[in-house]
């Protein structure tokens, strides 16, 4: 989706860069992926508009949720509503995961924070909150 010159307010890629606390190459990247596609100027000069701004506040918290630029890019794509709803399926149930372990993660950092012992991992009660990996369970794999 193309911005168009006339938005009420244009910047220019360090602007635009900068107000997001980003490397200009990382906006070039985008584009490349065909994630931004800003205006120009008469001298082929990115303009981003209120719209790209958007599109990048819509990748950096993909991003920092765990989507690849490729599942960004289908979020983003206008013509892929049923294959955006399989993504976000996906990343939903990622999430969730991704929350159960932090929520189990932080319950043996707590543990270990107040544990009195002078060694936790003998701790009977740290030990409880490793139970889950202790037992066997299937480690969950980060997706690629």
């Amino acid at each position: 989706m193309k911005s168009s010159p006339e938005s009420a307010s244009l910047r220019s890629i360090g602007d635009t860069a900068a107000r997001f606390g980003l490397d200009t190459h990382v906006l070039r990247h985008w584009e490349d992926k065909g994630l931004l596609s800003p205006a120009r100027d008469g001298a082929d000069r990115r303009l981003y508009g209120d719209d790209d701004v958007v599109r990048i506040a819509v990748i950096l918290r993909a991003k920092a949720a765990g989507m690849t630029l490729d599942q960004v890019a289908v979020l983003l794509d206008d013509d892929h509503g049923p294959k955006r709803h399989a993504v976000l399926q996906e990343h939903i149930a990622d999430l969730d995961r991704r929350m159960r372990e932090m929520e189990l993660s932080r319950a043996m950092a707590v543990h270990a924070f107040e544990c009195e012992a002078h060694d936790m991992t003998r701790c009977p009660g740290f030990r409880s909150t490793i139970q889950d990996v202790l037992a066997g369970a299937p480690w969950p794999v980060a997706p690629s």
